[in-house]
């Protein structure tokens, strides 16, 4: 029974994810899969998910706007750079519950957009795949509000096709490049962190032995060095893990 509530609860969230999708689109006149105005698809498409009453929406909230107020509180969508919510967040939690929306690439589809001639390529397929391990880069840069009873936590996985520009600095001017805009797909799950056990989440639930060093979390959540090392000092800072010692030069965890 609880499978099949599961199974129907993610069709729901599948079919309330594309109606939004389409109201974005229809409002955006995409033409071949490019938004052409100036919000990007993939924040206009979540805020349409989580809000969809236009009048919630970008509201003045305490000197700022937030993306989206009501009765339950303050809701920021950031697809990237969390630094720049450092200044909302240390006001908006002084007097609302806020949630922070952050959307994940599930599984993503390349296009590139050559810039004199507006040809796009066929799509790509990109062999990376989103993981909660994607989070730590960007929930380092509010590490000191990650325990703040008022703040929750969404990463919401999404199917996407990117759309980069032909303008990077390497040979086939792919490195470097611009990313023009990201068109959501598919709904594909959402996982809430709403009080700090739950950053419990974050920790691989296989792989680690009792004690490990970060080389031995890197390897196990496939992590670069300096990603992994962030992982590290975010689960320290919410008391998922705890140092216990030194093997040789390299600090021993374990988990709490």
């Amino acid at each position: 029974m609880k499978e099949y509530k599961e199974i129907n609860q993610k069709k729901d969230k599948q079919e309330l994810f594309q109606k939004a999708c389409q109201l974005v689109y229809e409002k955006q006149h995409i033409q071949k899969g490019i938004g052409t105005l100036g919000e990007k698809t993939v924040h206009a498409a979540v805020k349409q998910f989580f809000e969809v009453r236009k009048e919630y929406q970008e509201q003045p909230a305490y000197g700022f706007v937030a993306d989206i107020k009501n009765k339950d509180g303050i809701i920021e969508i950031q697809t990237r750079n969390f630094q720049a919510l450092r200044k909302k967040l240390k006001v908006f939690l002084e007097h609302e519950k806020v949630t922070i929306v952050y959307p994940i690439p599930h599984k993503k589809w390349l296009y590139w957009i050559d810039e004199e001639t507006g040809e796009v390529t066929k799509k790509r397929k990109s062999p990376k795949e989103g993981n909660v391990y994607n989070a730590f880069f960007e929930l380092y840069k509010i590490k000191e509000y990650l325990k703040h009873p008022n703040l929750s936590i969404c990463l919401l996985f999404l199917d996407i096709e990117e759309y980069r520009l032909l303008n990077g600095w390497s040979k086939d001017k792919k490195k470097g490049s611009t990313r023009y805009d990201r068109i959501p797909i598919e709904w594909i799950e959402e996982v809430w962190i709403k009080e700090e056990k739950e950053y419990e989440k974050l920790l691989p639930k296989e792989g680690l032995m009792e004690e490990f060093t970060v080389k031995d979390f890197i390897k196990t959540t496939g992590l670069s060095s300096r990603c992994g090392a962030l992982g590290i000092q975010i689960l320290k800072a919410t008391d998922q893990i705890k140092q216990v010692g030194k093997q040789g030069r390299a600090y021993l965890y374990t988990k709490n």
